[in-house]
């Protein structure tokens, strides 16, 4: 991983796979400073070479739907730092929960190959017959347990969840998940696009409020289809081209055992998943 920025006035705190988090050297200053990078990650590996302007396309679709949402969020007015700018936000300190919420609107990755092997996805029975791609009945809340750094998250029942953060919390995180994903697929689906599944953090402020934290759906942490190619496409590839890193993925997979460090990235791959980025941004935003 590269190593982290030198931001006057901020001291870095520690980096994530592709955020950087500082706070502010002032002592009463307790507001956080969160930077994207261009790093790029896939198979629990950090690849080379990054994608350009991949750190200031996550920060600009996280702003844009964070003024989509009514809900609260982490943000604070006020100035980045002109190294940064672009790729950052300034945010309140939080206490986030230790849980990932989940939420599954479609039948793929993962959770298709639990419901070929068990016909369930996170444990909860779903119909027979459905196919990769489908949309699901209603939407899943399928929560994960945030492992600690180095270590992979973990799928979690929602009464373990309950077990970890109270039922009173847990009930909370998943009906505020599942109205957010219902609100932000209607805005996607007005714009010919499906938001399949997504997953988001939570924090509370000082006063105990939950608030929206980190990034929201971006590429990163959400999987867009084109709505028009998955109703028509032939194929899994047709119907559910992503608007992420998943040509970096499919390029790994064909490339590369898994044995030893991953091989650079090709140019043109390194591009078409730039572009992949930028086009998502583009369709929802104007």
């Amino acid at each position: 991983m590269s190593e982290a920025l030198s931001i006057p006035g901020w001291r870095h705190l520690y980096s994530g796979k592709v955020r950087d988090l500082y706070a502010s050297e002032d002592p009463g200053d307790t507001r956080r400073l969160m930077v994207a990078s261009d790093r790029v990650s896939a198979f629990d590996f950090m690849l080379s070479p990054a994608i350009p302007q991949k750190g200031a396309l996550l920060t600009t679709l996280s702003n844009w739907w964070f003024d989509q949402l009514d809900f609260p969020n982490h943000l604070i007015e006020g100035d980045v730092p002109e190294v940064v700018a672009g790729r950052a936000m300034l945010a309140q300190s939080l206490e986030m929960l230790p849980i990932e919420c989940v939420v599954r609107g479609y039948l793929t990755g993962s959770g298709w190959a639990e419901y070929q092997a068990s016909g369930t996805v996170c444990g909860i029975p779903l119909p027979s017959g459905l196919q990769d791609g489908d949309r699901l009945p209603e939407p899943l809340f399928t929560p994960a347990y945030k492992a600690p750094m180095g270590e992979h998250d973990e799928n979690i029942s929602f009464e373990r969840a309950v077990e970890i953060v109270g039922r009173e919390r847990a009930e909370q995180l998943r009906d505020v998940s599942l109205a957010i994903y219902r609100r932000a697929a209607e805005i996607a689906e007005a714009k010919g696009l499906i938001l399949a599944d997504t997953k988001f953090e939570f924090g509370t402020d000082a006063d105990g409020t939950l608030r929206l934290a980190d990034e929201v759906l971006t590429s990163d942490s959400s999987r867009y289809w084109d709505a028009e190619a998955w109703r028509t496409g032939t194929t899994p590839a047709e119907r559910m081209a992503s608007f992420d890193k998943q040509i970096v993925r499919n390029w790994l997979a064909a490339n590369w055992d898994k044995q030893g460090e991953p091989p650079a990235l090709p140019e043109e791959i390194v591009e078409q998943t730039a572009a992949r980025y930028r086009e998502l941004i583009e369709r929802l935003t104007t």
